[in-house]
C-alpha cells in the first residue's frame, strides 16, 4: 500500500530535478551590458556614424575633384575670363563642360541633404542621382562633340561617371549595412539588459539576510508565564 505515495515522491523529486534553475542560466555582467548599450548611445548623439561621415567626405570630394578638372580645362583653352564666358554666358551642349560642373552641384546638393541633414537610411536618393548622372552623361557623349577637343573631352564625363557609381557602391555596399547592423547589435544589448535586471535585481545587502534567533519548541509559553509571575506583586 505505501509502493504509491513512494513512487509519487519519486516522480515529484525527479520532475524537480529536471526543471532547469536560475544556477543553469549564464552569468550576466550587467555593467558589460550597460557600457556598450551607452557606447551605441554615445555614437547616436554624434549626429551620423562614421561611415556616413566617410561617405559625405566622398561626395565632397567628388565636387572638388570635378570642379578642379573643369578649372585645369578652362586654363587649358586659353583663360579662364575668355572660356568662361564662352562656356557658361554662350553655353553650347556640344562643346562645354559647364554642365558636368552642374552635374556634380546636383549630386552633391541631393546627396548631402538626404543622407547628411535628413540622415535618410534608404538608397532612393543615390540611386535618382546616379541614374540622372548616367543618363546625362551617355546622352552628351553621344550627342555633343567632345572627343575632338582633346583629352578632356575623355577625362571628364569618364571620371564623372566612375564617381557616380563608386558612391552608389559605397552607400549600397558598406554605408546602409554597417549601419543596420550597430543597430541590430544594439538592439540585441538592450534586450540581454533587461533580461539581466530581471535575472539579477541586485546585489543583496547583509542587512537584507536577518533570522531571528532559534527559540526552543515549548519553551516560549514557559517563558512568557514565569516572566508574568516574577512582575506580579508581592504580598
Amino acid at each position: 500500500m505505501n509502493r504509491v505515495p513512494g513512487d509519487a515522491e519519486n516522480a515529484h523529486s525527479s520532475s524537480v530535478e529536471s526543471c532547469p534553475s536560475l544556477r543553469d542560466v549564464p552569468s550576466i555582467n550587467p555593467a558589460q551590458l550597460m557600457a556598450r548599450i551607452e557606447s551605441y548611445e554615445g555614437r547616436e548623439k554624434k549626429g551620423i556614424s562614421d561611415v556616413r561621415r566617410t561617405f559625405c567626405l566622398f561626395v565632397t570630394f567628388d565636387l572638388l575633384f570635378i570642379t578642379l578638372l573643369w578649372i585645369i580645362e578652362l586654363n587649358v583653352k586659353g583663360g579662364i575670363e575668355t572660356t568662361l564666358e564662352k562656356e557658361v554666358l554662350q553655353y553650347d551642349y556640344s562643346s562645354s563642360y559647364f554642365d558636368i560642373f552642374l552635374l556634380a552641384v546636383f549630386r552633391f546638393k541631393v546627396l548631402i541633404l538626404a543622407y547628411a541633414m535628413c540622415r535618410l537610411r534608404h538608397w532612393w536618393a543615390i540611386a535618382f542621382t546616379t541614374a540622372v548622372t548616367s543618363a546625362f552623361l551617355l546622352a552628351k557623349v553621344i550627342i555633343s562633340q567632345l572627343f575632338s577637343q582633346g583629352a578632356f573631352g575623355y577625362v571628364l564625363p569618364i571620371i564623372s561617371f566612375i564617381l557616380a557609381w563608386i558612391e552608389t557602391w559605397f552607400l549600397d555596399f558598406k554605408v546602409l549595412p554597417q549601419e543596420a547592423e550597430e543597430e541590430n547589435r544594439f538592439l540585441i544589448a538592450q534586450d540581454a539588459s533587461e533580461r539581466a535586471a530581471l535575472l539579477h535585481p541586485g546585489v543583496l545587502s547583509d542587512g537584507q539576510f536577518y533570522s531571528p534567533p532559534e527559540s526552543v519548541a515549548g519553551r516560549s509559553d514557559e517563558d512568557s508565564e514565569e516572566k508574568q509571575d516574577s512582575e506580579k506583586p508581592v504580598v
